[in-house]
């Protein structure tokens, strides 16, 4: 389930993959063991690691991509190695965190009914999605998926959390806003002139505030979407919970209140870890 996470998020985003995986997962107490609660939060770790080799794979990676000149090939191996050393840790952690449970599998009465037509439009919508991307186009094309889902699966858009949708829009808006104060503005016109060690360490810690898309709307404005810059907010997903809004989203669906600090003894080292390892990764590359 990790593995797949992190396979699914390279080009179904972060938060579409924990959609998907994280309601499967939680239907696993019925037949196993596992400590579900531990698995989604490595499920949030896996989409992390996962969704930053690809243009596509999150938000922040989207305007990393939309602002610089890389075609989606050299985006690729830019990332790659970061996202190869990520996951084998990632696989590493796991490996020693779960032991062997046999899942029971056994019928259930009760199977959810497949809309295959539903699922052919959804495809269909996520490719104009990324197409609008690449034109420039992507408000249309929400309008378009919008309507789309009004007409065919009406209950699905009942079932869409608003509020946690709410959070995100007002993080933009406060992060838009701060920037433009005068007291911010002065100390923001300097990171154009930070070294790539500050850069660095800047970008991980505003993550770690404001969460990393925000943190990669306020960069861009100041510096290139340089493999510094791409790393870093990428590796800012991990330690504390803001750090990446997927962490949200998962944890959100875990429905456990103890696991909003569990999450953060994975979190936390993973963050340490991939600071350390990524810097000097990064150095050896350059």
């Amino acid at each position: 389930m990790v593995l797949a996470a992190a396979l699914l998020s390279t080009f179904l985003t972060n938060d579409v993959a924990l959609f998907i995986l994280v309601p499967l997962t939680l239907t696993l107490r019925k037949f196993s063991h596992l400590p579900i609660s531990r698995l989604i939060i490595f499920e949030a770790l896996a989409v992390n690691a996962g969704s930053l080799l690809t243009p596509v794979g999150n938000p922040q990676n989207i305007l990393l991509w939309s602002h610089g000149k890389l075609s989606v090939v050299a985006f690729i191996v830019q990332m790659l190695p970061l996202a190869a050393w990520l996951l084998l840790s990632l696989m590493v952690l796991t490996w020693f965190s779960f032991s062997k449970r046999s899942i029971d599998k056994h019928d259930n009465p009760e199977q959810p009914q497949w809309q295959k037509p539903l699922f052919i439009v959804s495809v269909v919508l996520y490719l104009l999605f990324i197409a609008g991307l690449e034109l420039e186009i992507t408000g249309w094309v929400l309008l378009l998926i919008l309507a789309t889902f009004l007409v065919m699966a009406r209950p699905v858009l009942l079932r869409i959390d608003w509020s946690l949708l709410a959070v995100f829009i007002a993080m933009f808006i406060d992060v838009f806003l701060m920037t433009r104060l005068p007291v911010m503005q002065a100390h923001f016109d300097a990171v154009s002139h930070f070294g790539q060690g500050q850069l660095y360490l800047l970008a991980i810690g505003l993550s770690q505030v404001i969460s990393n898309v925000p943190a990669t709307i306020l960069l861009l404005q100041k510096v290139p979407p340089g493999d510094v810059l791409a790393w870093a907010v990428n590796i800012g997903g991990f330690g504390l919970l803001p750090g990446s809004l997927a962490n949200l989203i998962a944890l959100r669906m875990a429905k456990d209140r103890a696991v909003w600090w569990h999450f953060h003894l994975f979190s936390l080292p993973l963050l340490a870890w991939s600071m350390a390892s990524g810097w000097l990764l990064l150095r050896l590359l350059n």
